[in-house]
């Protein structure tokens, strides 16, 4: 994770481990441990006394902080991206943080749950107030913003509504919303393949953790429902309930409520103050998405009108789901210039 691989960035990539209060002995045993990556813009050594606001990235579901170096063909690393956009355009210097929320399932939502442990307090107390205390920031929510893209996206909706004490602005590429149609359309298809594993979800997930990974053209639809089941409807016992019967397919009211519970499109309305007082937010989507998630951002929009919030950068472009990193700069550019001082 060093910039080797690219160009020399003009500003600097800083790389921390930090220990999480938060994290330590959460159910799943996964480490307290976690990579922090903080950009800091050009010129940020040449004036000790300036402040800057800070926006931080997170991911998608399966997502990890060393991923931002993964090569594709013909594309530059986000974090290179974001180096040119602060060091050869017109936008305001920012800092830019890469949170680390991964888990034995493959992710997190970013929620604190008794399935996986409190991941968001961890990005809003453990990572904030580390970024806070070692580098120059304007430490107020009207100059801290958030992104993420699919999970990350969902988390970048909902954590602004739950901590506007802590973040000011958000934006959200294809974030996981109107729940019906962006999990409940793949209830059917979960339980005709957990035929293969006697309709248990358990026996699945032995299997799955036996063998190499996504080996079983049934695992990713699965490791995704059994993972966000996991942060939304988990046991007393921390352990997955799936909102569905496993042999039919039939929704199991009371479970699927508590997933209906963390659609950004119905917790529009309850946290109507948060929103109303956010200094920027962006949502976009694939016309195209495969998991709806166009019709999901619609939704959000039309409930944020509904509370009176007017001032949303929306757009529905051409696209699936995957491959619109693309678009990440934009919205970047975006939170910088409405987190300015």
């Amino acid at each position: 994770m060093d910039n080797r691989v690219d160009t020399a960035y003009i500003g600097t990539i800083n790389e921390h481990i930090i220990e999480s209060d938060a994290l330590r002995g959460n159910p799943l045993g996964d480490a307290a441990a976690r990579p922090l990556v903080v950009y800091t813009p050009p010129g940020y050594d040449d004036d000790l006394d300036r402040r800057y606001p800070s926006i931080y990235v997170i991911q998608g579901y399966t997502g990890q902080v060393a991923m931002w170096w993964n090569r594709s063909p013909f594309k530059p690393l986000y974090p290179k991206v974001v180096d040119d956009l602060f060091a050869n355009t017109d936008t305001p210097p920012c800092l830019v943080v890469y949170v680390d929320a991964w888990t034995t399932y493959g992710g997190s939502q970013y929620v604190d749950s008794i399935g996986t442990g409190r991941y968001h307090t961890y990005l809003c107390e453990d990572v904030v107030s580390f970024v806070d205390n070692h580098y120059r920031t304007l430490n107020d929510p009207a100059h801290r913003g958030i992104q993420g893209k699919s999970s990350g996206g969902f988390g970048a909706m909902i954590t602004p509504m739950l901590r506007p004490d802590v973040f000011g602005a958000l934006a959200s590429h294809a974030g996981d919303s109107l729940y019906e149609l962006c999990y409940g359309a793949s209830f059917g298809e979960a339980a005709r393949l957990l035929r293969n594993w006697n309709g248990s979800p358990e026996i699945w997930w032995n299997d799955f953790r036996k063998r190499p990974a996504f080996s079983h053209p049934a695992d990713m639809t699965l490791l995704g429902l059994y993972g966000v089941a996991a942060c939304f409807s988990p046991d007393k016992n921390s352990r997955p309930v799936l909102p569905f019967d496993t042999r039919s397919g039939r929704l199991l009211d009371d479970v699927w409520a508590q997933w209906l519970e963390w659609d950004p499109v119905r917790m529009v309305r309850r946290h109507a103050t948060a929103l109303q007082g956010l200094k920027g937010i962006w949502l976009d989507a694939g016309r195209n998405d495969e998991y709806y998630l166009d019709l999901g951002a619609q939704a959000v929009v039309d409930e944020l009108a509904a509370i009176g919030v007017h001032d949303v950068a929306f757009e529905l472009f051409d696209g699936k789901h995957g491959g619109i990193d693309y678009r990440y700069p934009l919205s970047l550019a975006f939170l910088a210039n409405r987190l300015q001082p």
